[in-house]
């Protein structure tokens, strides 16, 4: 290992190296980019998550990791691991660790990198490093240096002490987590080296086929700790969980695109396997869709339409049954020029091809040769799917003189979006001789708001719609276990009766998990969402909401909702909301304002005596770079207390999301309790993508511990959730959809 540490940095230094095309970075045991147990100064290319397990004895980690930019990698880290202060049974640690790209490998220098890891959590992992990686053929090699945990093995005297004195020591407390610890960066008596080679293995053949992708690793880690048995950090002599050997050797397999696979042998003792799955929001998968329905040719001017088709399968007849519309299309009051009948028959064969398309039909107008067509709901995530598949329902149907569609999309009752578009510009693409570009450069999106109209054919409410799903719930920061989780099914349905109305309700039934096993909360807040396992334990079939509802727009663009109700299964009352969302514009303003008592543990009509008034002023702003957005709230939360949350995501063509919030507010770090102040990451991923016809997604939202403080009411409709995708963005962005 001494000729190890003697000969990297002289490759390092040399001169420039005939390397191989860029090879995938691979990831490590603490589930970031590098070696085995050590960084190296690789990145994944930009937009990559990655989310996985490494497991070895006495110690678990589990892991989501981001490229969040192409020079700033970030990785959250849960981990189950011995409770080195007592030397037996386990305890849970929470870290978050970043990694910033210095400069990039060219022939002559190796790539560089600086980080941090476990920045903000207890401090047990906690250390920061710079680190160059170069290639040479199939060899890469790594050096860097080490501070706080990943000085351990104090091999050389802390550079940085030959400047300030404060670097010459490092505060060892031990706080609850939460907060960056500023006054413990690059500091301490001693500084660590770590060094490592990564080998990138030939094919080997096989009877079943070559193996490639395997990856060779050998490291000489700046940590001398095998576990922090003897209360590491607080204390750094007379420890007893000193690693037999700083040298880790293992492998690492990525069979494909998506999938890696490690082994090592660690600090002379222990065996540990890793895995993880990775997905490229730039590049999702690319499954198999159901094609779109041909685009098939306008009907001869005079000539009689086709009967209305009939309706195929139970699921559709269901449909048309639960939407109360066979024989309830409503015509309009104005028939004085022979116009209202003519949407009225129109209607009777349109609407039943919408509702083959998933639609839930809403109205019909033809005025001159424009045709305004309204649709809710649907199975498809982006205005250019919805407007696709509503001008190829149409296309048959509408009168050949009809040029442009306009096609009104609405959610939850309100209309988010108005497209007008081309005929033409679908059936050139339909004959191979257009493009989903041109027919983007063609549309014309126009302000949401509800178009009043005399001589429309609508169907007459009420109109409902329900579903069932799957429902998760995950919590992490528990100390007697990583992860508290319950898994159940959800019923819901919601009856739209006229005036932009609706009456929503759902019911849930809890299958399995260990949510309601959680502790005790001990806050010294309002218990307004620690008591998460006593709402658990309380009962396994709930109702988690059941509510009135009106969303209407007062003006062009901007929205209005008054909820009424068990909103949320945690608390019921009033929600009212207003939103200008400018659907050409970067921006939208926001404000809820709500009053709300918390419900019963049993989450039935009952209340427990609680109640607050809560609610925040929101800005949401697209920024001009890597797709990034961010959302800015101030106001009263659930607790009582005043703060505000500054929310940061980045947006993929692909409809992926990732991103994380903070909110601070007057309570104080100690009344807070563990984690400090109310923060977390989510992910969100489409189901589309992976060839369903569906706008559901996946949404995974990580807190590293759930306390009371800085907490919002979770209604089913905000604004923005219900509008956001009706923006010439999101247009913009869902472009590809008009083909399919």
């Amino acid at each position: 290992m001494a000729l190890l540490l003697i000969g990297l940095p002289l490759l390092l230094l040399s001169g420039p190296a005939h390397a191989l095309d860029e090879v995938p970075a691979t990831g490590s045991n603490f589930g970031r980019v590098g070696l085995l147990e050590m960084p190296n100064a690789r990145f994944r290319p930009d937009g990559v998550i990655e989310g996985g397990g490494a497991w070895r004895r006495q110690r678990e980690f589990y892991f989501v990791n981001f490229q969040a930019l192409p020079f700033l990698e970030t990785t959250f880290r849960l981990s189950e691991r011995l409770n080195g202060t007592l030397g037996r049974g386990t305890t849970t640690d929470r870290a978050f660790d970043l990694k910033l790209r210095v400069w990039e490998e060219n022939a002559w220098r190796p790539a560089l990198a600086i980080g941090l890891q476990d920045v903000i959590g207890t401090g047990i992992y906690q250390g920061e490093y710079i680190v160059a990686s170069k290639r040479f053929w199939s060899l890469d090699a790594t050096i860097g240096m080490g501070w706080g945990r990943l000085s351990s093995g104090q091999d050389v005297t802390n550079p940085l002490t030959y400047g300030p004195a404060a670097f010459g020591t490092r505060p060892r407390n031990v706080g609850q987590g939460g907060t960056v610890a500023w006054n413990n960066l690059f500091r301490g008596p001693y500084s660590g080296i770590f060094a490592g080679l990564e080998y990138s293995v030939p094919p080997i053949p096989t009877p079943w086929g070559a193996i490639e992708g395997l990856r060779a690793k050998v490291e000489y880690s700046a940590d001398a700790l095998r576990d922090e048995r003897g209360g590491y950090p607080a204390r750094t002599t007379n420890l007893r969980g000193e690693a037999a050997s700083r040298v880790n050797v293992g492998f690492n397999w990525q069979p494909n695109p998506y999938l890696d696979i490690g082994a090592s042998f660690l600090y002379g003792t222990d065996f540990l396997i890793r895995a993880s799955l990775r997905l490229d929001p730039n590049a999702p998968p690319d499954l198999p869709r159901e094609p779109p329905p041909p685009m098939r040719p306008r009907p001869v001017d005079g000539a009689p339409l086709p009967p209305p088709e009939p309706l195929r399968g139970w699921r559709e007849r269901l449909l048309a049954a639960s939407a109360g519309f066979e024989g309830r299309i409503q015509m309009g009051r104005d028939d004085r020029e022979g116009e209202a009948s003519e949407n009225a028959v129109l209607a009777r064969r349109l609407f039943p091809a919408l509702r083959a398309q998933s639609f839930l039909p809403i109205s019909l107008d033809l005025r001159g040769d424009e045709a305004h067509i309204a649709v809710s709901g649907g199975q498809y995530r982006t205005l250019a799917q919805v407007a696709s598949r509503v001008v190829r329902a149409a296309q048959p149907i509408l009168p050949a003189h009809v040029e442009r569609i306009r096609v009104i999309w609405e959610r939850d009752g309100v209309v988010i979006a108005r497209l007008v578009t081309l005929r033409g510009a679908f059936e050139a693409q339909g004959r191979a001789m257009g493009s989903a570009e041109e027919i983007l450069a063609t549309s014309q999106l126009l302000p949401a708001y509800d178009e009043a109209s005399a001589t429309a054919a609508t169907a007459a409410p009420p109109r409902l719609t329900w579903g069932i799903a799957p429902a998760l719930n995950i919590m992490v920061g528990d100390p007697e276990t990583a992860v508290r989780w319950q898994l159940g099914a959800t019923a819901g349905a919601r009856l739209d009766i006229g005036w932009n109305s609706a009456i929503v309700g759902a019911v849930q039934q809890a299958f399995a998990g260990n949510l309601a096993d959680g502790l005790p909360s001990n806050s010294v807040l309002p218990h307004v969402r620690s008591d998460f396992a006593r709402y658990a334990r309380a009962a396994t079939t709930t109702m988690p909401a059941l509510y009135a509802e009106r969303i209407w727009t007062p003006a062009r663009d901007v929205f209005a909702r008054v909820t009424a109700g068990m909103l949320e299964p945690m608390f019921g009352g009033l929600s009212t909301e207003l939103l200008w969302r400018p659907r050409d514009r970067s921006f939208a303003i926001g404000l809820d304002v709500n009053w709300v008592a918390q419900r019963q543990y049993t989450q039935n009509i009952g209340t427990l005596g609680y109640s607050v008034v809560t609610g925040q002023a929101s800005l949401y702003l697209d920024l001009p770079v890597w797709n990034l957005y961010t959302v800015l709230r101030g106001g009263r939360y659930l607790a009582g207390d005043w703060g505000g949350t500054i929310e940061m995501g980045r947006r993929f063509d692909s409809g992926i999301e990732v991103g994380g919030f903070a909110t601070f507010t007057n309570v104080s770090y100690s009344r807070f309790g563990e984690g400090s102040f109310d923060k977390g990451i989510y992910v969100r991923v489409p189901f589309d993508f992976f060839g369903l016809t569906t706008r559901n997604r996946a949404a995974l939202n990580l807190r590293p511990v759930q306390r009371d403080g800085g907490q919002r009411l979770a209604v089913d409709s905000p604004l923005w959730e219900v509008t956001r995708d009706g923006r010439e963005d999101a247009l913009r962005r869902g472009y590809a959809g008009f083909a399919r």
